[in-house]
């Protein structure tokens, strides 16, 4: 049987997003039901920024959350399905991988749709519900609702991995989202960790971008 040893896995800014994102997601329920619809509003740029960052970090970030180091096609993932004990790298394993693309790209259709719709007595509104009709803008605000439990089965999926992996699987999934480490064989190689400099140009940008699209201002202009 293989050592293990503590291994980097998940580096500061990928954590950092991980939990924030989750945080604004439960804020922006909780704003949503409460009828706090201008928090509401807040959120959902925070949301759009950290998606537009996590977007950006994907390209340059460290080798774990790469989306070219993580991202696999349907081959790997049925030889991941049929021998998992085959699957050696550290972070996402390739079924892994699929609902955090799942995960992000219904985060993004649910800020996208956000940006379109407007409440119910049309007092707050995105910031694009002005480029369709009201009627327009109330069907997607319906959409908008819907789409949020498709959001909530995905999370509850992901979840449930998590749950699997601990107990099942003997992998604290969690411990490894807070500390950075995992304790993994120690044939595992260590993350190739992004430089924070860079993580902190693709945050900017991401905020730069969103304030574009919300007010229609090239990034960094006046």
């Amino acid at each position: 049987m293989p050592d293990r040893a503590q291994v980097a896995v998940w580096d500061l800014p990928i954590r950092l997003f991980h939990w924030t994102l989750a945080a604004l997601i439960a804020f922006s329920w909780w704003t949503a039901t409460t009828g706090h619809l201008e928090w509401h509003l807040y959120s959902g740029f925070g949301i759009c920024s950290l998606i537009l960052f996590r977007l950006l970090w994907g390209v340059f970030d460290s080798s774990t959350a790469r989306f070219t180091n993580f991202v696999r096609g349907p081959r790997a993932v049925a030889a991941y399905l049929k021998d998992q004990s085959t699957w050696r790298l550290p972070g996402h394993t390739p079924l892994g991988a699929l609902s955090v693309v799942a995960l992000l790209v219904a985060v993004a259709v649910q800020v996208a749709l956000g940006m379109f719709a407007q409440d119910d007595d049309g007092l707050v509104f995105g910031p694009l519900a002005t480029l369709v009709s009201s009627d327009t803008s109330d069907r997607i605000r319906e959409i908008h609702g819907i789409w949020f439990w498709v959001l909530i089965a995905l999370i509850v999926l992901h979840i449930a991995a998590i749950v699997y992996y601990k107990f099942i699987g003997r992998q604290p999934l969690t411990k490894a989202m807070l500390t950075g480490t995992a304790d993994l064989s120690d044939a595992a190689e260590p993350t190739q960790r992004g430089k924070y400099w860079v993580a902190l140009i693709c945050l900017v940008a991401g905020i730069a971008l969103t304030r574009w699209i919300i007010a229609g201002v090239p990034p960094f202009g006046g």
